[in-house]
């Protein structure tokens, strides 16, 4: 069994070229690595970068709830917000997306060199917490009376407006997503045209209108 030191990130060249997912070691030696990566089982080899790298804090939020652990990154390398990389910790291998830049005490930044940070703070984006919000359908109950709940979803769970959303006992047909300010480019920052795609972990309130047949009553 793999324990978190046995894990990196890596770019895969089957299902992420582009971003890096969490790879498994299978062997480590002569400047490179054989790597499998866990999303799609991929075997390829990864170099070993050889400039230094230096530590710098990490502040990870999830819920409600948040706690700290450490990065190493090469000391030229530009992080900016937005900007999304895996973190690897004792209380788990998350992909996180950076949300502020600390440079000095009460000092914050866009975007930094890592050898000028003091602290990254960071959200976690692979699994989150999407808050819902679900009127009734018209003639079927008070047109004031809404019901809210949470749904915990990957973060690449993709909502589209005017698609009926299903979630257990929950069915609900998508109407506007409002999105949160550290998500990257969208058109605006509430989104209410069919078709109009939002992914979870951008997400900060999905608006919808009840589909289910019973969840509306006198009583």
């Amino acid at each position: 069994m793999s324990t978190p030191q046995d894990r990196v990130a890596a770019e895969c060249p089957s299902c992420s070229p582009a971003e890096s997912t969490v790879h498994e070691v299978l062997k480590d030696g002569g400047g490179h690595r054989t790597v499998r990566c866990t999303e799609c089982s991929h075997v390829h080899k990864v170099q070993v970068e050889s400039e230094t790298e230096i530590e710098r804090d990490v502040v990870v939020s999830q819920d409600d709830e948040s706690f700290a652990t450490t990065v190493d990154a090469p000391p030229t390398e530009t992080i900016a917000t937005g900007d999304e990389f895996i973190v690897d910790s004792e209380a788990a291998i998350m992909l996180v997306r950076v949300t502020g830049i600390e440079i000095g005490p009460e000092q914050r930044t866009e975007e930094a060199r890592v050898e000028d940070i003091d602290t990254i703070w960071t959200r976690a984006v692979d699994n989150v917490t999407v808050k819902v919000t679900v009127n009734p359908k018209e003639g079927t109950g008070d047109r004031e009376a809404t019901r809210s709940f949470d749904l915990k979803l990957p973060g690449d769970h993709e909502f589209v407006v005017g698609d009926v959303a299903a979630f257990g006992d929950e069915e609900f047909e998508i109407k506007a997503i409002q999105v949160r300010e550290d998500a990257p480019e969208y058109r605006h920052g509430k989104l209410d045209h069919e078709g109009d795609m939002v992914y979870a972990k951008d997400v900060k309130r999905l608006y919808g209108t009840d589909q289910t047949t019973s969840a509306w009553s006198a009583w």
